[in-house]
């Protein structure tokens, strides 16, 4: 069965075939980062990793690109009002968009590009855009002229009066067009900026993903990703200037994510309505997080609700108390213990023969088929949720039934493909890492300070289910592992 994915730019699902028969080439926009970054930024960079990952579960090479923009409005206002320099503000948040992304499991990019570290390919590009006549100067500014390119508006699907019309556009006299747009911004006074053939100044917001992915992925692209709300006129314009430069198609698959809604209203900064992994962190643990993101169809739109998150935490705890529960009846069966399976060896998926493939009892593989078929329809990961929690149940029957071969081969199952979802970390025989204990502990002192005693008694059960024993001491708390000398 092919990968089937919706297409923004055709407004339709079509079968994924990347320009190289083995090789995707994706691009998916990073964080501003001037600010921690919020539940609606994770859901793109959770659903896209966990797009990659599937890829690379069906036996794609993927070249995955994700960058940060490190230098805007936004970071120019939030450095002045703390009295530091734009590049410090940037460096810290880069530094605390890693811990958040980690603690959520979204693995690194193979690269993250800055946009201050690609001046020169930003102007380099800018230069080409005015050779070729579609983009013009007005004093130390540059902007692309939209009326140049007859296919503008054809990813957001309207005609150019719709969207002067709809959108919320920068008001700028000196443009020729009310949608043209800045390329290259001249220097303010205080502002950080670079020298350019123009004057001094800084890249627009837009040129700078164009000249980014150009650099490391070439002129055209397999998938670029994002949320919905980047369609236009980030994307819009990402692919006027990227196709008038080089003449080329720049992207073949556009992927974008719906809305996380609070009280059904987008969550946005500029409606105030925003709430930060980094909050999120200190009441439920990141993979639950994580698990909440991937539980509906990444186009769908995904209510915030504190219910959902706490019905997040009880299925992940589900997902772990199985392979506990896996793990104990085969070890005392006398099966050997075998934890999560490695994505750096020889996986059960291709020790049965190919990519997407499973070898095992019927039930096992009736359920393999049904994850994988969900995750080849445009990565319906409800779906495929659904079939993993298929196999707990089963998995957990078997185990009921003292049925050490099936409950082997659940095991397996459950095992690799809760990691692929990357709702459990790679680790030997599932243990927690000292780093996971530490924020639970974490969570559960929070607790206690707000006097929500539910939550704290749940923490400490839940830590020692998977046996970890927490010691409120005068000097502290302290815990060890079960079976570790005091």
């Amino acid at each position: 069965m092919p990968i089937r994915v919706y297409n923004t730019l055709t407004k339709r699902k079509e079968v994924f075939e990347p320009f190289d028969r083995d090789l995707v080439r994706m691009y998916t926009c990073g964080p501003t980062v001037y600010n921690h970054f919020h539940i609606g930024n994770a859901r793109a960079f959770v659903v896209f990793d966990m797009v990659r990952r599937y890829l690379r579960y069906r036996g794609y090479r993927v070249r995955y690109v994700q960058n940060f923009t490190d230098v805007d409005d936004k970071l120019i206002r939030r450095a002045a009002e703390e009295k530091t320099t734009v590049l410090a503000l940037a460096n810290r948040y880069i530094e605390a968009y890693f811990e958040d992304a980690d603690a959520l499991g979204i693995e690194r990019a193979d690269v993250h590009p800055r946009v201050t570290e690609h001046i020169p390919a930003i102007l380099e590009m800018i230069g080409t855009l005015i050779k070729k006549g579609y983009a013009y100067t007005v004093g130390s500014d540059v902007y692309f002229d939209t009326s140049t390119d007859p296919a503008y508006g054809k990813l957001s699907g309207q005609d150019l009066d719709a969207l002067v019309a709809g959108a919320r556009v920068e008001v700028d006299e000196r443009k020729r067009h009310p949608l043209d747009f800045a390329l290259w911004k001249g220097a303010k006074e205080g502002e950080i900026a670079w020298d350019s053939p123009w004057g001094k100044g800084r890249p627009g917001w837009h040129i700078e993903c164009s000249a980014m992915s150009r650099v490391y992925l070439g002129d055209t692209i397999d998938i670029h990703a994002g949320g919905q709300d980047l369609i236009f006129p980030h994307h819009e314009n990402e692919i006027a200037q990227s196709e008038c430069a080089t003449g080329r198609p720049f992207v073949r698959y556009w992927l974008h994510n719906g809305y996380i809604q609070l009280d059904d209203v987008k969550m946005s900064k500029s409606l105030g309505n925003i709430v930060t992994v980094r909050e999120l962190r200190n009441r439920f643990r990141p993979r639950a997080i994580r698990l909440y993101l991937l539980s509906a169809h990444y186009r769908n739109p995904l209510n915030f609700s504190v219910e959902q998150l706490e019905q997040a935490e009880r299925g992940l705890e589900r997902i772990e108390a199985c392979l506990r529960d896996l793990d104990d009846f085969l070890g005392a069966a006398g099966a050997p213990r075998s934890g999560v399976p490695e994505e750096g060896g020889k996986s059960a998926v291709e020790a049965a023969g190919g990519a997407g493939a499973w070898e095992g009892p019927g039930e096992v593989v009736a359920v393999h088929d049904k994850w994988v078929t969900a995750m080849d329809d445009d990565f319906n990961t409800a779906d495929a949720l659904g079939a993993l929690f298929e196999g707990v149940r089963l998995a957990n029957q078997a185990v009921r039934e003292r049925d050490p071969l099936l409950a082997a081969a659940w095991r397996d199952w459950i095992g690799h493909h809760a990691q692929w979802m990357g709702l459990v970390a790679d680790r030997a025989e599932g243990e927690m890492t000292d780093p996971e204990i530490e924020e639970l502990i974490a969570r559960r002192a929070a607790a206690r300070r707000q006097k929500d005693w539910e939550t704290a008694d749940r923490i400490r059960a839940q830590l020692l289910e998977m046996g970890i024993i927490v010691e409120d001491t005068p000097h502290g708390v302290r815990w060890r592992r079960k079976g570790a000398q005091r």
